[in-house]
């Protein structure tokens, strides 16, 4: 059998998910590498055998994505699957570009071939870009089916940055587990919330292997929700699908890819951040989901923010810290903490840029419009060194924690500073609370 010659594009997530359902096990392909972007320090690696299957027992490489040409001359590449999330349509069509100059051909896996069906009902969180706020929408809905009295668990998109074979199934019950794993911040910023509210997190690399576990969670589970990460799509095909979009980025919602496709699959879509976001980027948005998805449910949310210490920001020359791929692929130039640092009245938001040090200033490098905020960056020890001597160096009266973790348990930060918390709320109806309450009446969730 001629096999056809395989490279997945991707960024540890969606490539990882897309071999296992795709490819793993199938003699009509051979999966020759993987190439890696947008997360440091995961490329010249491998996806282990016993990850790989029967057909890979020395496993597959993981290669940088600048070596596309190269690869696909190399192995005589048939076709190159284009695996990761938050970039622009110039960006998915460059490389389609780059890849078809080289003989091949540009493919794109779409939901029918990756999602899985849960034997639970399944809300999926999605998003039309980094940062628009699914984080705050997933507790929200949790905490209404909480209320209700259902058990609800948690599968949080993947970000397997470290041993891949430890990797395979992770479930997270208590803080203490984010240490048991060698959990990354940015793993941190996602799983933490959860558990401090109570709930089971599972993640990792096999997501059939992770689903399966969810349902029969030795807790108890009635429903399963996605909590997706960047644009991306979700794994399990859904009953509900909520997406979020930001009109501080409005159009971005057509523009970048996947974004448009969750915009256009939505049961319902939240319009976030209205109580910041100019009212013409609030206008474009309206107009753009009423052009794409007329029959979608909209919700006018809002995420007001709190600080935990006022006195902190209040005539001070502050270091606002966001957490990284907001600010990184998500491109936006403020988050919470610039927020917090406006509304409770700093003098002064330093830039940080000058202090940088390691890793970090490669950070700045890669993506040079981050501006005056410094990301929460911490993938591995030494970017977390790298952060707590950059806030160390950084002249500042005080420090704004806009990350949703607690990060001086991981960061130790020798200057005054308070955290900022923010939830979503729903202006007017629809809300949450009623399209929630009829999907468990239509899913026949209660007795």
């Amino acid at each position: 059998m001629n096999k056809r010659k395989v490279i997945i594009i991707g960024a540890a997530g969606r490539d990882f998910h897309n071999f296992n359902i795709f490819y793993r096990d199938q003699e009509e392909y051979q999966v020759v590498a993987f190439t890696a972007a947008q997360i440091p320090d995961i490329d010249d690696r491998k996806y282990p055998a016993e990850l790989a299957g029967k057909l890979y027992p020395e496993g597959i490489p993981i290669r940088a994505e600048e070596e596309l040409p190269e690869l696909i001359a190399e192995f005589n590449v048939d076709d190159c699957v284009f695996s990761y999330s938050d970039v622009t349509y110039q960006k998915v069509m460059g490389l389609s570009a780059i890849v078809q100059a080289a003989g091949a051909n540009f493919m794109l896996l779409g939901p029918k071939a990756t999602m899985l069906k849960s034997t639970k009902s399944v809300i999926a969180v999605c998003a039309t870009r980094t940062g628009c706020g699914k984080s705050q929408t997933s507790r929200k809905i949790i905490q209404i089916l909480k209320a209700k009295g259902l058990k609800v668990v948690a599968v949080r998109h993947p970000m397997p940055y470290g041993n891949l074979n430890s990797q395979r199934v992770q479930r997270f019950a208590a803080v203490d587990d984010l240490i048991k794993h060698h959990c990354t911040i940015e793993e941190m910023e996602e799983y933490e919330p959860h558990l401090m509210n109570g709930v089971v997190v599972y993640a990792g690399v096999d997501y059939e292997a992770i689903l399966r576990e969810a349902e029969k969670d030795p807790n108890g589970c009635d429903l399963i929700l996605w909590d997706g990460g960047n644009n991306d799509f979700t794994f399990y095909k859904p009953d509900l699908l909520v997406t979020v979009v930001d009109p501080h980025r409005p159009g971005n919602e057509l523009t970048y890819y996947p974004g448009e496709v969750n915009l256009r699959m939505a049961d319902v879509v939240i319009v976030n951040k209205t109580d910041t976001a100019p009212p013409a980027g609030i206008q474009t948005v309206y107009k753009n989901i009423q052009k794409v998805n007329p029959t979608a449910q909209v919700i006018k949310g809002t995420s007001p923010i709190r600080v935990d210490n006022p006195a902190v920001i209040k005539n001070k020359r502050v270091l606002v810290i966001e957490d990284g791929p907001t600010l990184t692929h998500g491109e936006m130039k403020i988050g919470a903490g610039t927020i917090a640092a406006s509304q409770y009245g700093a003098i002064e938001c330093i830039d940080p840029r000058e202090h940088v040090v390691g890793k970090l200033a490669a950070t700045f490098k890669t993506y040079p419009n981050i501006g005056k905020v410094l990301p929460a960056m911490g993938y591995g020890a030494q970017q977390i060194r790298d952060l707590e001597a950059t806030i160390e160096n950084t002249h500042c009266d005080a420090v704004i924690i806009g990350t949703p973790i607690d990060l001086k348990r991981i960061v130790k930060i020798n200057k005054p500073s308070t955290r900022v918390y923010y939830e979503l709320q729903e202006v007017g109806s629809p809300n949450l609370e009623e399209i929630l309450t009829n999907f468990i009446q239509k899913r026949h969730l209660i007795p």
